[in-house]
């Protein structure tokens, strides 16, 4: 940064000559030095599958959670600061029920994301508060089809059909560019996400104890997938 711009990164609410908001960039440098979720979508659902990045071998990795279930029909992945995720998983939870209760109704799953969109803009326009550090990937069915979000610390979102967040997203991305097709089985989207994790994070071999899966399909409930689950995927990925 120029000596000039430092003036600039001291509150929320201060454009830099340039049109810059620091602090929403900064929140973005969080979101980048998280654990790597990917997301993909399939024939008739989606899936979402996350690093977990476990440092030590005293960590209990059940403790860890990066994949949350928002309403029936949809969850979430995160990558970024976990506290503040948990609050904008909380605040999806209210509104996804809020409108169940009012509207007798399941809430679709783009307007759920612009809402928490909006509340996460609400933290880029107002002094004495700072922007989310974490970014969401949002994955949901609804009668308008499968849907997967990405939402960014300054409120913005995008749809994708195969997405990532976090540290390793540039290296995902160029291996969904060459191999993701769209209608791919569930499995053959598990698998391409695995890949594609493990490239992200240089390792030979993924732990099954550091990878969490959260799965949603047309006519059934968004679910994490048991350990057993996932340690058979792992294991066919790691050998591919």
């Amino acid at each position: 940064m120029q000596p000039g711009q430092m003036a600039y990164d001291r509150a929320i609410t201060v454009f830099s000559p340039d049109g810059r908001l620091f602090q929403v960039e900064y929140a973005r440098e969080a979101v980048k030095r998280g654990t790597t979720t990917v997301g993909l979508k399939f024939k008739d659902g989606v899936v979402l599958i996350v690093d977990k990045r476990i440092a030590s071998r005293l960590m209990e990795p059940k403790s860890i959670e990066k994949i949350y279930q928002i309403d029936d029909h949809m969850g979430c992945a995160t990558s970024g600061l976990v506290a503040d995720a948990r609050i904008l998983v909380d605040q999806a939870r209210i509104i996804a029920q809020i409108n169940k209760i009012t509207y007798d109704e399941a809430i679709s799953v783009e307007a759920l994301v612009k809402r928490i969109c909006d509340f996460k803009q609400n933290y880029t326009q107002y002094g004495g508060v700072r922007p989310f550090g974490t970014a969401l990937l949002v994955a949901g069915v609804d009668e308008q089809g499968e849907h997967l979000f990405e939402t960014d610390p300054s409120g913005a979102l995008v749809s994708y059909k195969a997405g990532s967040i976090g540290a390793g997203r540039n290296v995902v991305m160029e291996v969904f560019e060459e191999e993701y097709q769209e209608g791919m089985d569930m499995e053959a989207a598990i698998l391409l996400g695995l890949k594609a994790l493990k490239k992200a994070t240089e390792e030979e071999k993924l732990n099954p104890k550091a990878v969490e899966i959260g799965i949603i399909r047309r006519g059934e409930k968004f679910r994490r997938m048991e350990e057993s689950e996932v340690e058979a995927y792992v294991e066919k990925a790691n050998a591919l």
